[in-house]
């Protein structure tokens, strides 16, 4: 059976950094495409950061670039999001994303079929 856990999440002040995981279990990360994505209160699923780990490839959102680093641990078979100078327009719940199709379409939700659930960042200003 697939399952995503995340952890990590917290509250932390505006310039601070968080690091989040996911850890995967019922198969191997690094065999899928994989995504963090973040919702707001009010807002729709927005994706975040990407990789296809087998393919060397990482995707980041504009809101991300600069700030946040998406990588895999493949010993752990664990997806990590490193987050650094976090904004109050960070909060949000985020959440780890796996497509079993390994598909092409890393920027939309829909592309991805099991999802964890969730894990809150909160930053203050």
């Amino acid at each position: 059976q697939a399952q995503l856990v995340e952890s990590g999440g917290g509250l932390v002040q505006t310039g601070g950094s968080l690091r989040l995981s996911c850890a995967v279990s019922g198969f191997t990360a690094s065999d899928r495409l994989m995504a963090w994505f973040r919702m707001a209160p009010g807002q729709e699923r927005e994706f975040v950061a990407g990789i296809r780990w087998n393919g060397g490839g990482l995707f980041y959102a504009d809101s991300a670039q600069g700030r946040f680093t998406i990588s895999m641990d493949d010993a752990k078979n664990t997806m990590h999001l490193q987050m650094n100078s976090l904004q109050p327009e960070d909060t949000a719940i985020y959440y780890c994303a796996a497509d079993s199709a390994n598909g092409g379409n890393w920027r939309f939700a829909w592309e991805y079929d099991i999802w964890g659930q969730g894990t809150q960042v909160t930053v203050s200003s």
